[in-house]
Formats: structure tokens, C-alpha cells, sequence
């Protein structure tokens, strides 16, 4: 019984050891995101134009990423508000 539990132990070491090496070479191996191409090739050039276009690139991103919560937020909000309204009603009967 020891040797299989010792078994087990080799093997929950190793499993480890695998997961850190691969985690230490995701790491080395990946490189810096600084943006989408669009907006980084926008603020590289100097002209208002490009910067302003690579603005308006990242506004409209962060807007598309914001929607789905806003969205499940108030559809949410809206669905508990009517439960506990109806739950106050039956109560209040």
C-alpha cells in the first residue's frame, strides 16, 4: 500500500513540475501586446488624424466589450426588481 501511494505522490509531483515548465515557457516565449495593429500603427504616426482614428478604434472596442454587461446588467436588474415586487405583493396579501 505505501509503494502505491508513493506512486501517486511521483506522479502528482510530476504533473506539477510538467504544468510550472509549461507556464515558464508560455511566459518566455510570448511578447508584448501593446494594442490592436490598428491603433498601434495609428499612434506611431505623428498626425492628429491617425491619432484621433486610433482613438476613436479603442473607444469603439471598449464599448463592444461594455455591452454585454450593460445589457445581462439591466435585463437582470429589471427580471429581480420584478421578482421582489411580486414576492412583496404575495406577502402583502
Amino acid at each position: 500500500m505505501k509503494i502505491i501511494f508513493q506512486m501517486m505522490e511521483q506522479k502528482r509531483w510530476l504533473r506539477t513540475a510538467v504544468l510550472v515548465l509549461l507556464c515558464l515557457a508560455v511566459t518566455l516565449v510570448a511578447t508584448d501586446a501593446l494594442a490592436c495593429p490598428t491603433c498601434k500603427d495609428g499612434m506611431a504616426d505623428s498626425d492628429p488624424l491617425s491619432q484621433a482614428r486610433a482613438a476613436g478604434y479603442f473607444y469603439s472596442i471598449m464599448f463592444m466589450m461594455a455591452m454585454p454587461f450593460v445589457l445581462i446588467g439591466t435585463f437582470g436588474g429589471a427580471a429581480y426588481l420584478s421578482i421582489r415586487r411580486a414576492r412583496k405583493r404575495e406577502l402583502d396579501r
